[in-house]
């Protein structure tokens, strides 16, 4: 019998707008993009650039393999400390959907962050009826800010 992750495993599950308005009002809020570097270059990525801040991108799972990428932690922890986070602060993390970001979450939260949110809906949301994504739910969806390279 498999278990689902609990509310205690990890922070819980935010909207992407919810997320824009705490990174918004909150200077010590940070964003974890954890898709692949393909999706970073072909989806697109959030933009903060009004904000004064950057999002910080490590993959949860490595391009073109997708095995995990065992250094997560480390390199997320780095990221985080060289943007002047501490543990307490908190932090948001995204995939495409909102699964490989939920579990970014509690593995940040079993590191020691105590803020570790999912965005449900990710950057680019649910299917919709013709199966395309970023028009349910998610980043793109919310009209939240983004770029393309």
């Amino acid at each position: 019998m498999s278990s689902s992750p609990s509310s205690l495993d990890y922070a819980g599950d935010v909207g992407a707008a919810e997320a824009w308005d705490a990174l918004k009002s909150d200077p010590k809020a940070q964003l974890v993009d954890v898709r692949t570097v393909a999706e970073w270059n072909f989806v697109g990525l959030p933009d903060l650039a009004e904000l004064g801040r950057k999002v910080h991108c490590v993959e949860w799972q490595m391009f073109p393999s997708m095995a995990p990428n065992g250094d997560f932690v480390v390199q997320t922890s780095g990221a985080l400390a060289g943007a002047g986070a501490s543990p307490e602060a908190p932090v948001f993390f995204l995939c495409r959907s909102g699964a490989r970001s939920r579990a970014a979450a509690i593995a940040m939260t079993r590191a020691g962050f105590q803020k570790a949110f999912n965005i449900a809906g990710g950057f680019e949301g649910d299917l919709d009826a013709k199966r395309h994504r970023g028009n349910e739910k998610g980043w793109k969806a919310e009209g939240l800010a983004w770029k393309q390279s």
